[in-house]
């Protein structure tokens, strides 16, 4: 780092500012390659076309009074060649340049011997001095940790980093465009929140000091979204951070973002046939395909995807009928006998259901799988199912033994709402940190009438991993949550100067 400060203080004695200022381009990367890659050398030796382009210096050779660099921007790399008789006392800022420094160049494009598309340059600005060498070229940036941590350097060295969060970008742009497409309005609720609702999930608490009273960071917008429908608006989504105070692991970030919809008078089974509408198009759209493979797993998700009760896959993979009348001690005995633990919170049978298919069934649903007739007990928000009151109209998506949706068909029973948060809150007092609160305001709500709706929340971030082949969150997270670690701040002082 001392000999990179030694070049700073050359820019400065030559006048040059070395983190300098406004730079206009007429080409970036890609756009001089879409442009002028198809030319042959003859004809590009014909037309010499200019361009004015700038980026990160990733490799630079100098022989005597020419030398080649590859230059990076957002969309790739592109060769650069600098003679002196071209550039005359600029050439020594090139022959001074470091890997890492930000340079804009002028020059005419041509093709090397080796064919290679590459801009002789004319004019040269150096625009940003690097102080810290990027990581070696041969081991680049290695340690995962270190990469989740100092993902700024991760970027300019990984390529394929930088293209799965140009990925994600097209994701969410496409979703968003799709659903505008079908008329939906996307719309902002609160992030602060004095309820905690909408979700099971321990929530994070901050304290409102003008107020003075703790709110939570929403752990979803549900309840803010359905109030939306009860107002008349018919289709709404918001896509959107949740925070949820919970374990960190390959599948999990405090922080992440979902999309959630709501679309008056559709129900569970339109918020099926929605799902897989939007993943289908997704992956037809950003990837070209519908068939795509995930960790090593083939996965097709051309629409059409089974749609399973999850009483009948517990059948399938335990022999046990839940459909068949128990009472929660038939159920306790049973669970004990397959080793499931019973909490003191697990007040109905419906607990034990959704515990058995945690264990047996989840981990076995490859292929796109839509499992519905969830237990009343852990649907607080679902309508019942008028064929069984002990279901609900309630379903969620599975692919490769991981959950990427969930949607109702909505409550819209003010009675039966009240009651179901009166029963979270018996919950809580038994032990269960992320039953709902009760939320008088949205009991009053629906109250004024709600049509009936389908609901659906899909994961965003494990959506992205799906498409892009990511196995942890943290790979499709910019900024993932970490331990802080301790930093020596004198000797980063020192690493400086």
């Amino acid at each position: 780092m001392l000999v990179r400060r030694e070049k700073l203080n050359y820019l400065r004695e030559r006048g040059i500012d070395p983190f300098g200022q406004r730079f206009d381009r007429t080409h970036n990367s890609k756009q001089t390659k879409e442009q002028f890659g198809e030319l042959t050398a003859e004809q590009l030796e014909e037309q010499k076309p200019v361009v004015i382009t700038a980026g990160r210096i990733m490799t630079k050779r100098v022989q005597g009074k020419a030398g080649f660099a590859h230059i990076q921007d957002q969309y790739g790399r592109i060769q650069i060649y600098c003679r002196q008789d071209r550039l005359n006392d600029d050439y020594e800022l090139f022959v001074k340049a470091d890997i890492g420094d930000i340079i804009g160049v002028e020059g005419e494009v041509f093709r090397t011997r080796t064919g290679e598309l590459t801009i002789k340059v004319n004019k040269y600005h150096h625009l940003t001095k690097s102080l810290r060498p990027l990581p070696d070229k041969f081991h680049g940036l290695q340690d995962k940790e270190e990469r989740y941590r100092r993902r700024y350097v991760d970027l300019i060295v990984n390529e394929d980093v930088r293209k799965v969060f140009m990925t994600r970008s097209k994701i969410i742009f496409e979703l968003r465009k799709y659903l505008d497409s079908l008329g939906y309005i996307e719309v902002e609720t609160p992030i602060l929140n004095t309820i905690l609702g909408g979700a099971a999930a321990r929530p994070f608490i901050t304290h409102h000091n003008t107020l003075d009273i703790d709110m939570y960071l929403r752990i979803a917008p549900e309840l803010w979204l359905k109030r939306l429908i009860v107002g008349g608006f018919e289709g709404v989504y918001e896509i959107g951070r949740l925070f949820r105070n919970e374990g960190m692991d390959y599948k999990h970030n405090p922080e992440f973002t979902t999309i959630e919809l709501y679309l008056a008078y559709s129900d569970m089974e339109g918020m099926m046939d929605l799902c897989e509408d939007i993943i289908a198009h997704l992956a037809q759209t950003v990837l070209g395909t519908t068939e795509i493979v995930y960790e090593g797993l083939s996965i097709n998700l051309t629409k059409g995807w089974p749609r399973r009760h999850m009483v009948d896959l517990i059948k399938e993979h335990t022999g046990i009928d839940f459909f068949q009348p128990m009472t929660l001690e038939e159920a306790k005995q049973l669970a004990k006998k397959h080793n499931i633990e019973v909490p003191d919170h697990y007040t109905g049978v419906g607990h034990i259901i959704n515990a058995f298919f945690e264990e047996y069934v989840e981990d076995k649903l490859m292929q796109p799988t839509f499992v519905y007739g969830h237990p009343v007990e852990i649907s607080p928000l679902a309508k019942k199912d008028p064929k069984d009151p002990r279901f609900t109209l309630r379903f969620e998506l599975f692919i490769g033994a991981r959950e990427y949706a969930n949607a109702f068909s909505e409550l819209n029973d003010p009675i039966d709402q009240r009651e179901r948060f009166e029963a979270q809150l018996k919950e809580r007092e038994l032990g269960n940190e992320e039953a709902n609160e009760m939320d008088e305001d949205f009991v009053e709500a629906l109250e004024y009438g709600m049509p009936p709706t389908g609901g659906i929340g899909i994961g965003i971030d494990r959506l992205v991993m799906l498409l892009t082949n990511s196995s942890s969150i943290r790979d499709v997270l910019l900024f993932p949550t970490m331990k802080p670690i301790k930093q020596n701040t004198e000797q980063t002082n020192k690493d400086v100067k």
